[in-house]
């Protein structure tokens, strides 16, 4: 264990605040507070915890909980190192109009932007180590603890949702009139007024680990938009991008069959889209912490996948390429489809190399996919 640099006491009153800004359960353990440890200055642990009684407060309600001793540009100065070390992020409240502070929870927040700007410093390969550790002590609690766990995660809306290989959609088939805009990711581009692309913080996390991706898949391609796109921009995470060459790299996501995951503002799937990821299996950490039995794979998406068993010759392409592994071939050379685990990404389909495809994409409407991690029992 790396020695803290911070007081424990301090620390662990910050990383309980931090563990609390987000609607998914995380521990606060000794890896945790290492994390923070590197991540956090001694002054900036106690402002968050002394300041940061709920996620999201405005600079007036800030100033009303410090000290005396901090003056105002004091505070703002304080703040704009938090943004800048991505501890919080701001952006200008729709309904008051005004700027609002909001504290990063862990996952997703904390360490995809403790990783987001592709560094390989010694601190990044210190919190790469970290977060893998983590990593492994969820997947040991909750294989401890299984039974009682995976309920509780149940109850947990989705955080994110999936979105289909576009040109395997088929308009003439659903109907244009069927299809939301971010279904179709060129038409939501469109739409779009700023758009910031970088690094994928889960390939760049495997890579200092020594444990590249399988797909040797682009690492440049996590997506933000409008307002988190500005707030990626300014704070230097990223870097702004066309819309033509947006298109571009999420076409050559497809190829390498990466899943396009889709983040709604505040998880609601009826709000604005502020980022997309392009996500493979082997690295990606919400398939990662499912494989490793840490907690379920969650997602909401709008398709699911039908077999055509006249075209399967049995080739395996969908099963290879299928990130959740919900497919496989049987006895008779054709593939099968276990329903309950299809997240509708399309990828299967984008890979399946016959003329006319044996697979294609039926629109469901919105649905919830819930998989339940393994049970791994220890040889």
């Amino acid at each position: 264990m790396f020695k803290l640099n911070i007081d424990k006491k301090v620390l662990n009153k910050a990383a309980r605040t931090i563990a609390k800004a987000g609607k998914m359960p995380f521990p606060v353990t000794e890896t945790f507070l290492s994390v923070l440890d590197v991540l956090l200055t001694d002054e900036q642990a106690r402002f968050i915890a002394d300041v940061f009684t709920k996620p999201s407060l405005t600079l007036e309600q800030i100033l009303e909980k410090v000290d005396q001793k901090y003056d105002k540009d004091a505070i703002v100065q304080l703040l704009g190192k938090l943004l800048k070390g991505g501890i919080i992020s701001s952006a200008i409240s729709q309904s008051a109009g005004v700027r609002v502070y909001r504290l990063m929870q862990p996952v997703p927040g904390l360490m995809e932007y403790s990783l987001l700007r592709g560094e390989t410093t010694e601190k990044e390969k210190k919190l790469a180590k970290l977060w893998d550790k983590l990593y492994k002590e969820l997947s040991k609690g909750t294989q401890k603890n299984y039974d009682f766990v995976i309920p509780q995660y149940e109850k947990i809306p989705a955080i994110d949702r999936v979105v289909p290989v576009e040109e395997e959609i088929n308009l003439e088939k659903i109907g244009q009139e069927a299809i939301t805009p971010f279904e179709e990711v060129s038409k939501f581009i469109d739409k779009c007024d700023d758009i910031a692309v970088a690094h994928c913080y889960c390939r760049h996390e495997k890579d200092l680990l020594g444990d590249p991706c399988k797909l040797n898949a682009p690492k440049k391609n996590c997506f933000f938009f409008d307002k988190s796109a500005k707030h990626i921009i300014e704070h230097e995470f990223g870097e702004s991008i066309s819309k033509e060459e947006a298109k571009k790299l999420f076409k050559e996501a497809e190829d390498y069959g990466l899943v396009h995951k889709v983040f709604h503002v505040q998880a609601n799937p009826e709000g604005k889209v502020e980022a997309i990821c392009n996500c493979c299996s082997c690295c990606c950490g919400t398939f990662h912490l499912y494989r490793t039995g840490a907690m379920p794979f969650t997602t909401l998406t709008s398709y699911i996948a039908e077999i055509n068993p006249d075209e399967c010759v049995g080739c395996n392409a969908c099963v290879n390429a299928c990130p959740i592994e919900a497919l496989e071939i049987h006895e008779d050379n054709i593939a099968s489809l276990i329903e309950n685990k299809c997240i509708g990404c399309g990828v299967c389909v984008h890979m399946c190399p016959q003329e006319p495809k044996a697979i294609s994409l039926r629109r469901t409407g919105l649905r919830r996919v819930f998989i339940p991690p393994p049970k791994i029992t220890k040889s």
